[in-house]
């Protein structure tokens, strides 16, 4: 009897193919893989650049960076990727100048002197124009012969107030982006 068994199971193999060569198989698309690249990829002067470095400085995240080199300036423009403000730009140039030299010609009018980054430094607030609100900006004669401006755009509707707080972390980053080497 078990022999019976094992026959017809066998022969029911053979009928339904079992041995036959499948036909491809539908595989589903695969999902898309979210790869977070540091700004420093893009070159120029997005290489003393990091996304978490600045979310935890200026409190924003940017996953979007662009560089741009000119014979001795360097600029790294950073983004959200869906949005075009706010904005954070830094230009970092070659220069020979000195400390009187930056004070009267690269310093602003109406700007704070900021202690503690490079050989000087400034920071300022200017109003909100051309699509865009407050932008802060904080500039500074590095000690090896660079000068540096951090320039962030905020989006159109930033109060005021909102902007001259951010001054505060934008000089911490400038501070950490100033003891990088390009």
């Amino acid at each position: 009897m078990r022999a019976r068994i094992v026959v017809a199971g066998v022969a029911g193999l053979l009928v339904t193919g079992c041995g036959a060569e499948a036909g491809p198989v539908a595989l589903p698309p695969p999902a898309p893989i979210a790869v977070d690249v540091a700004a420093a990829s893009s070159g120029g002067a997005c290489r003393l650049l990091d996304f978490g470095l600045i979310e935890q400085h200026a409190g924003f995240r940017f996953d979007v960076a662009a560089a741009s080199e000119k014979g001795d300036s360097h600029t790294c423009v950073v983004r959200a990727e869906q949005a075009a403000l706010p904005e954070l730009t830094l230009t970092v140039s070659e220069t020979s100048i000195d400390v009187a030299t930056f004070t009267a010609d690269v310093t602003p009018a109406k700007a704070a002197k900021v202690s503690g980054l490079g050989q000087k430094a400034y920071r300022r607030t200017s109003a909100a124009s051309g699509g865009h609100g407050p932008v802060v900006e904080v500039g500074w004669l590095a000690t090896e012969g660079r000068l540096a401006t951090l320039r962030y755009a905020s989006p159109r509707g930033t109060e005021p107030a909102a902007a001259g707080e951010l001054a505060t972390a934008l000089v911490a980053l400038a501070k950490k982006v100033d003891t990088r080497a390009l």
